[in-house]
């Protein structure tokens, strides 16, 4: 289900500043702020939770890039 909400002009304002990308929904970046609050709290989101294991089993099947790999394919110094 999906619902409208509305939001003062400065706090849109400042929920655009915090975007991680430019299209990045509003959704999204609450979404986000939430599971940061959660992960404060002691408590790992689901979604955080899922995430380290997705990045563990990489790590255990070598899908990893040293950071000069990373440097190297991007064209950084």
């Amino acid at each position: 289900m999906v619902t409208t909400i509305q939001l003062e002009e400065m706090t849109k304002k400042r929920l655009e500043r915090v975007k991680m990308f430019p299209r990045e929904t509003y959704n999204q970046v609450i979404e986000r702020l939430l599971e940061r609050e959660d992960d404060e709290e002691g408590q790992l989101s689901p979604r955080t939770i899922r995430n380290i294991e997705r990045s563990l089993k990489d790590i255990k099947a070598g899908r990893v890039y040293t950071m000069e790999e990373v440097k190297k394919r991007h064209g950084i110094k």
